[in-house]
């Protein structure tokens, strides 16, 4: 497999995550999201995905997949060990609603290219670009640490899944942009339980092959 990805990227974060997790080796291809225009817009990236974003991920028969909690959940479906969701109807209802307050609610508008629409259009100073980040993060934290259950190591059980993925690369965001974290106690703790994980630590972005630091 080859995943089409930034280092920087909080959705390729997560299938980077899902893919180690899972145990499956995969070649990673740079995707440049900012030098010389971007190359998420060149022809030949987008002939793989539409929508100018990553990640794509190209499986072995050469079908690409986009949107990461796609990719996650296709990976879960033909490897289903670990499993990434619970197989109970209820439980895995709240699995994925606590991930979509991530992938839904807060990473849409604080995507790249929102933000770069924020300067070009708006005149969004980089304080005014880091405070709306921050505001829409504060937002979905609110919400997503009354979400979570407060007894277990991971934000629904003993084992890490998809809402865990998301909250891990949305958190390293949040440190980016300088997000007070000091009322997300329990958002950090679980943070940190997957980051002592190597599927969680290999994924980390400055791990990452094409990783400016």
């Amino acid at each position: 497999m080859r995943l089409y990805s930034y280092w920087r990227s909080t959705a390729a974060y997560r299938v980077r995550i899902a893919l180690n997790m899972k145990g499956i080796a995969y070649e990673t291809v740079p995707v440049d999201l900012v030098a010389d225009g971007g190359r998420q817009h060149a022809p030949d990236y987008v002939a793989l995905n539409p929508a100018h974003l990553v990640p794509t991920l190209i499986l072995d028969d050469g079908t690409p997949l986009t949107q990461s909690l796609a990719i996650c959940e296709y990976l879960d479906i033909t490897n289903p060990e670990p499993p990434l969701l619970p197989s109970d109807p209820v439980q895995r209802a709240h699995v994925k609603a606590a991930a979509l307050v991530v992938a839904a609610d807060i990473h849409p508008v604080n995507n790249l290219r929102v933000v770069q629409h924020l300067g070009k259009t708006f005149g969004a100073t980089p304080e005014d670009k880091a405070e709306w980040m921050r505001h829409w993060m504060r937002t979905g934290f609110d919400a997503l640490q009354q979400m979570v259950r407060d007894d277990t190591p991971f934000a629904f059980g003993d084992m890490p899944g998809f809402s865990d993925i998301c909250l891990v690369a949305q958190y390293y965001n949040a440190r980016r942009w300088d997000l007070d974290l000091t009322p997300y106690a329990r958002l950090t703790e679980i943070e940190q339980n997957c980051l002592a994980l190597p599927a969680f630590d290999a994924a980390r972005p400055e791990n990452q092959p094409d990783a400016q630091i």
